[in-house]
């Protein structure tokens, strides 16, 4: 399950972030202890317990004493916007700096666009 070069703790964070994102965990819902999911993915608990601390830490996650862990209100919509922003900066704007650089004008470029969302919605 986590065979990443990535620190599995980060993996866990990010998968529960996808969680999160898709909506498949949703806002007020409880996600697993760090117990269960130890004992589900054969980790440390202790590693479970970073990657949960990681997302309380960015506001994904909260916990109710007693009770465990929850996704925050507010959560999905965060990591939307942190998501639309990094795509903005990390992939548009290097592939509008290529476009620039091969003389493809915006024109070409929203043409482009266009066209192809055409095409996939027919």
């Amino acid at each position: 399950m986590f065979d990443g070069p990535e620190p599995i703790y980060l993996q866990i964070a990010q998968m529960i972030r996808a969680q999160v994102l898709a909506g498949e965990l949703k806002e007020e819902e409880q996600v697993m202890s760090t117990t269960q999911f130890a004992t589900t993915f054969r980790i440390n608990p202790a590693t479970a317990q970073k990657a949960f601390a990681g997302l309380v830490d960015e506001g994904v996650l909260y916990k109710r004493r007693g009770l465990g862990m929850f996704v925050a209100p507010g959560a999905r919509e965060r990591l939307l916007d942190e998501h639309r922003k990094s795509y903005f900066e990390e992939v548009l704007a290097p592939a509008l700096q290529q476009a620039d650089i091969l003389g493809i004008s915006t024109d070409e470029v929203i043409a482009y666009v266009v066209g192809t969302r055409t095409e996939e919605e027919s």
